[in-house]
This record gives C-alpha cells, structure tokens and sequence, in this order.
C-alpha cells in the first residue's frame, strides 16, 4: 500500500530590496507552473517569499517596517498565485511577513501558510524560534534584528490532515531546534514543509561560516529519521542585496535521507513522489513513540528556563 504525494520543492533565487511584489509572485508563478508540469501536487517555497530579508537592516521608524507586512492573505499582490493555483489545481506553502490586529492588539509575525488546490488558505504557521538580536549592533556585516521585527508564534507546532496526510510546518530557525519537529512527530506527522533565508556569514562566529550548509542538511535529515517524517527544506538563496544565501533546498525521506536536492542558487524546482506510508518503516519500528518513548525522563525539557544572572 502507497499513499504517494507528489511534492515540489521551489527555490528561489535573490529578491532584490526595490523588487516589487509582483515580480516575486511573477517568479512564483513560473516556479509553480514548472511544478505542476513535472505532476507536482504541492509546491513548497521560502520564507518571507514575498520580499527582500528586510530584518538585516535596521530602522526605528516602524512604518518602514511595516511595508514589507502583509495586512491580508491572499491581497492584490498575491491574488495572482491564488488564482493560478486554483486554475492549475495544486497546492502550495509559503512564508510572508503578517500585520493582524487580534483583540485589538497590532501584531507582526513571521508566517506560513498551506493553500490547498482550490487556492484556499488551510493552515497556518507562525515562526516560534525567533533568532537575531534586537538593538543596532553596527558590528555586524549587516543585521539579524526578528526579535525586534516579530513577535514569537501563537499557533504552536500544529499538524493537519491535507493532501491525505498529516502535514506539519516550521519556520528556518526552527529546523534547528529537535522539540520543533517532536512535538510534531507526537502528533504522527508524516510531511513538514519548511522555508529559510540562512546567511553563509554568521557573525558571532565565523569560524562556523563553512558548515552552514552542512549544519542545514545534518538538522533536517536528523529530524526527519528521529520522527519518521518526510521533510521539505526550501531555500531563498544566493547574493541577496550583498548577503550570501545557503541554497541547499532539498527533499528528505523518512530514513534520513537526501531523495533530491537543488544544484544552483537561482530560482530552481525539484520533485519527489512521497510515499507517505514509508513514515511506518520508522514510526512503527525504531522511533515507535508508544512502546520505546520515557517522557517522565524528559521533564527538563520543558522546565521553566533560567532567570538570566543579576548584574548586581
């Protein structure tokens, strides 16, 4: 028995800072149509795939930030990708900057969502690990600043039944942290989509600069065998307004291992057909949460964290 997804896996290439919406969705749009053209039935892009990765300037002038913000979704900007995903009946999964006032309160997140074919928005993802810093550090070749930019995500790590399977999202940083993809593998995931912009330059510590594209693959192909879950990891990728972006974009089984993967840092597609029942092979053996798991062992895990040191 097989319960095959067909999945794209769409990189793109550098967003310029004065690269209008519509020309990102123009790209999407190709990207897609490639997709749908290899049989594709869910297309995965990047994060923040609408614009430029704005938190790597600093600004106090919120209205600055606040353009590259989405106040709706889909808007007539992006309206153009709904509809062409309807009109070519495939799915797809991108990140945006979201501007809602909830409760009366303006937040700012940094978000995913998955359409289905009928170009309807199903689910909904916001990033919860925020890196990066939140003051001006002039230091720096150039800034990290979402903790300044968005706030952490309120949905939590949720799974959905879409596409005839159990789907799960993250966010870049994300895919570093193993209780990201546990607490959604306690849930049976079987596919996460995911989309980063991950400099080549890191600057607390350079000497880490040439194991980011080793540190992408190792965290994902972990995540994906210790849960038993495919994982799509999809880049934005390459010179980005002077800032090197990993590529690296790629399709992950179950067993751990690298199905495809994207040779350029342009915009780029691959495709994989996931087996969805292979997540079995590991979620009913190895990883057989019910039988193998010691969560009472665990409970530092999720302890309260540390007071920061006083400086008194």
């Amino acid at each position: 028995m097989s319960r095959i997804l067909k999945v794209a896996a769409a990189q793109l290439g550098p967003i310029a800072l004065a690269e209008p919406r519509s020309s990102a969705v123009g790209r999407m749009i190709a990207l897609m149509k490639n997709a749908k053209a290899q049989g594709a039935e869910l297309v995965v892009f990047p994060e923040l795939a609408l614009t430029t990765f704005f938190p790597r300037w600093y600004t106090e002038e919120q209205s600055e930030i606040d353009k590259y913000f989405e106040t709706e979704m889909p808007n007539k900007a992006t309206q153009p990708l709904f509809d062409e995903a309807r009109k070519l009946k495939i799915g797809f999964n991108f990140g945006f900057a979201e501007l809602v006032v909830e409760n009366g309160v303006t937040r700012h997140f940094n978000t995913a969502v998955i359409v289905n074919n009928q170009g309807e928005i199903a689910a909904k993802y916001r990033k919860i690990h925020l890196p990066g810093h939140t003051e001006n550090e002039p230091w720096r070749a150039f800034q990290h600043l979402e903790k300044r930019y968005f706030e952490k995500g309120n949905l939590g790590f949720q799974v959905h039944p879409v596409f005839g399977g159990k789907i799960g999202m993250c966010i870049c940083n994300d895919r570093r942290w193993p209780e990201t993809f546990r607490v959604m593998g306690l849930q049976g995931v079987e596919l996460v989509v995911l989309g980063y912009n991950t400099p080549k330059h890191y600057p607390p510590a350079p000497e880490h600069d040439h194991l980011q594209e080793f540190h992408n693959h190792l965290v994902l192909q972990a995540a994906a065998y210790q849960n038993g879950t495919w994982i799509v990891g999809v880049a934005k990728a390459g010179k980005e307004e002077d800032c090197e972006l990993i590529g690296g974009t790629c399709i992950i089984a179950p067993t751990g291992e690298i199905v495809t993967e994207c040779k350029t840092l342009a915009d780029e597609v691959i495709l994989a057909e996931c087996d969805l029942d292979r997540c079995k092979e590991i979620q009913e053996n190895i990883f057989n949460f019910d039988l193998h798991r010691q969560p009472k062992d665990y409970a530092l895990i999720t302890a309260a964290k540390k007071e920061p040191p006083s400086n008194h």
